[in-house]
């Protein structure tokens, strides 16, 4: 058994027992000092000097980032990990915290580093009122978490002139140069890209999702317009469809298919869910958060980052920061959070660390644990965003009250 994960013997009574693998660095006294005198004192009072935010932040920036690079090597390493919610800073936070520099986005370097799509799937609870109420089963966003705009570079257009494109080779023999547009007024341009691995370890990644849970899979794009950009994505899912995949669907009896963006927006709206839709970069983005809000909330939407072989994943809630309610924490107040899809973060480490390991016991466990969160809200026990969707009449605990509940029901 791997350090890190529970030991079959000792049994599942509880979540006290689960033992982190730490990295090197963790171990430095200043880190972790730096940590211990960001935790707030339990006797803190509103009204005083409000404590710094996001141990994490501060962890970062003692290491110049190391630690979000260091932790992504030990995800792939160890092929699973748990990911909190981090905080990529803006001008205000790097005075605020005093910070070196403006740090990456953590999920944009741990996503680099594992090269893995983005697995976004709705918490169905039956009491939680569905804005779009015939999703009955769960639209799974996936999305390619490489180039287009999040890779992109942008130029402001002052004065009349000509945009171009251009791709000069490495070895300077050939130039491809095409206008785009030529300027009679000031404007703005902007150019993106991928590569052809990267769509191919998206294919992957989203094929070997569909045929583990043995749900069919689409692929939107917009290629009637982006003939070459988009028609790239469609002909590589086409290629490893048919080469790798296509026999195991038909065994399966799932299927695959492409379809334009705006006709599979509109299928998704009709359709009663229980699908895989595959999205480009952006598109992912804001699919995943419309679906989200079609299902209640993001707070109740899991978030998975998968390789493409399936073997390493790294989880985390959908949503991110909750500031304000951190601060009320921070002094001492008493908060009404919902913990649900970070609940679901964990249990969906241990389950592939169970798969993983062939550990039945604990994948169990993972399980037990999500019904129980299930049942527990479905009971009408919940915080008090995931009530005020239910209604007025709908009674809400504070956070503490619903981890002893789910606590109470996992020990017994």
């Amino acid at each position: 058994m791997p350090e890190g994960s529970y030991g079959k013997k000792d049994g599942l009574k509880n979540l006290d027992r689960v033992r982190i693998e730490r990295p090197e660095y963790e171990k430095s006294k200043s880190a972790a000092d730096s940590i211990k005198s960001h935790v707030p004192n339990k006797t803190e009072k509103s009204g005083g000097e409000m404590p710094p935010l996001a141990p994490n932040i501060v962890n970062r920036n003692n290491t110049d980032d190391q630690v979000t690079i260091e932790a992504a090597k030990a995800i792939k390493k160890n092929n699973v990990g748990v990911k909190c919610a981090t905080i990529t800073p803006d001008d205000k936070r790097i005075i605020e915290y005093n910070l070196k520099r403006k740090y990456p986005s953590p999920n944009g370097t741990i996503r680099n580093i594992l090269n893995g799509t983005i697995f976004r799937e709705p918490i169905i609870i039956k009491n939680i009122p569905k804005i779009v109420n015939h999703w009955n089963e769960s639209v799974v966003i996936a999305r390619h978490a490489f180039g287009d705009i999040y890779k992109s570079r942008e130029i402001d257009i002052k004065k009349n002139g000509k945009l171009t494109l251009k791709f000069e080779s490495a070895d300077k023999k050939e130039v491809v140069e095409e206008t785009i547009f030529e300027f009679d007024s000031p404007g703005v341009g902007i150019s993106y890209f991928n590569i052809d691995s990267s769509i191919r370890d998206f294919a992957y990644s989203c094929f070997n999702f569909a045929l583990n849970r043995k749900i069919p899979i689409f692929l939107s794009t917009k290629n009637t317009i982006l003939q070459k950009y988009d028609e790239r994505f469609k002909n590589i899912f086409e290629e490893v469809y048919e080469k790798k995949f296509k026999k195991k669907f038909q065994e399966n009896n799932i299927s695959y298919q492409h379809r334009l963006i705006d006709d599979m927006v509109a299928c998704m709206l009709k359709w009663s869910g229980g699908f895989i839709w595959a999205c480009k970069n952006y598109d992912g983005d804001v699919m995943s958060d419309l679906v989200a809000q079609g299902y209640g909330s993001l707070g109740l939407m899991t978030s998975v980052l998968q390789s493409p072989d399936g073997k390493i994943i790294e989880t985390e809630a959908a949503h991110g920061t909750v500031t304000s309610h951190y601060r009320q924490h921070q002094n001492g107040l008493e908060t009404s959070t919902n913990p649900i899809a970070s609940i679901f973060a964990w249990t969906r480490a241990l389950s592939h660390r169970g798969e993983l390991d062939k550990n039945i016991e604990l994948e169990e466990f993972a399980k037990k644990l999500e019904n129980i969160c299930i049942e527990t809200l479905e009971n009408g026990e919940m915080t008090k965003d995931l009530a005020l969707m239910v209604g007025p009449e709908q009674k809400w605990v504070n956070t503490a009250q619903l981890f002893e509940t789910i606590k109470n029901k996992l020990e017994n």
